[in-house]
């Protein structure tokens, strides 16, 4: 069962990876400028939101936005993750139609230091709903109360570290830490304060390589959105595993 279901998440996976190079493409632009329609070359995108990197005119020859490879593979692997861990039960759903708007959320920060409210704050609606339908169902594990308590105790953290140093901390942060709030708050409070943890380890670690590395000093911004999901993804599936 959890092989055949690990199988379906990869093929998933890769389905949803292939789709974000084109959205990637139009989000990742600066705060102030109106999200992109065109490839580089002028030509108009097709309506859709989701597609690959590449417009009807210029063909697959010129693509646009990430290469699609590592995005599927990125992005199989990490349902492939959360399947094994957390197994058949209902928030595994929740935690797989995540993953492509985590993904993406993810590569547009690193882009453009920017995580567009187009995608925060539905995720974040839309993990609250789908979480409380989770917790009707038989087998689910964790619990819709801590889910909701874990995001707003999350979100006020984040919101408070913004409003303590707004340059070290993006809004966009604060929004995204409501939806990892409720997954993680899901399994529990420790899983929370894990993930959480780990989320600013990962950062920390990251920076201060590339101190080391002469790449970036103390002050270089760096995108912290990535390092959220990173460790938001080591506590659900922990949580997982442990639920």
């Amino acid at each position: 069962m959890l092989v055949l279901l690990s199988v379906i998440a990869a093929g998933y996976g890769v389905a949803a990876g292939l789709l974000l190079p084109r959205p990637v493409h139009r989000l990742a632009v600066p705060a102030d400028r109106p999200w992109r329609t065109t490839c580089p070359d002028g030509h108009p995108l097709p309506a859709g939101l989701l597609g690959a990197g590449s417009c009807v005119r210029c063909g697959p020859a010129r693509p646009h936005g990430p290469s699609p490879a590592p995005i599927a593979a990125v992005s199989a692997l990490v349902c492939v993750l959360l399947t094994t861990t957390v197994g058949p039960r209902p928030e595994l759903t929740v935690w797989l139609l995540l993953v492509p708007v985590l993904l993406l959320l993810a590569l547009v920060d690193v882009r453009v230091h920017r995580l567009p409210d187009l995608l925060t704050l539905p995720a974040a609606a839309a993990t609250a709903v789908l979480l409380g339908v989770a917790s009707l169902l038989p087998d689910a594990a964790g619990s819709w109360r801590s889910a909701l308590l874990g995001g707003l105790a999350l979100g006020g953290a984040y919101l408070l570290l913004f409003l303590i140093h707004p340059r070290g901390m993006g809004f966009g942060d604060v929004k995204l830490a409501l939806t990892l709030g409720f997954t993680l708050g899901w399994y529990g409070w420790a899983v929370l304060f894990l993930g959480a943890f780990a989320g600013f380890l990962f950062g920390a670690l990251y920076g201060a390589a590339l101190v080391v590395a002469g790449r970036a000093h103390r002050r270089t911004p760096l995108p912290f959105g990535p390092f959220m999901l990173l460790g938001a993804l080591a506590g659900v599936a922990l949580g997982g595993l442990a639920g």
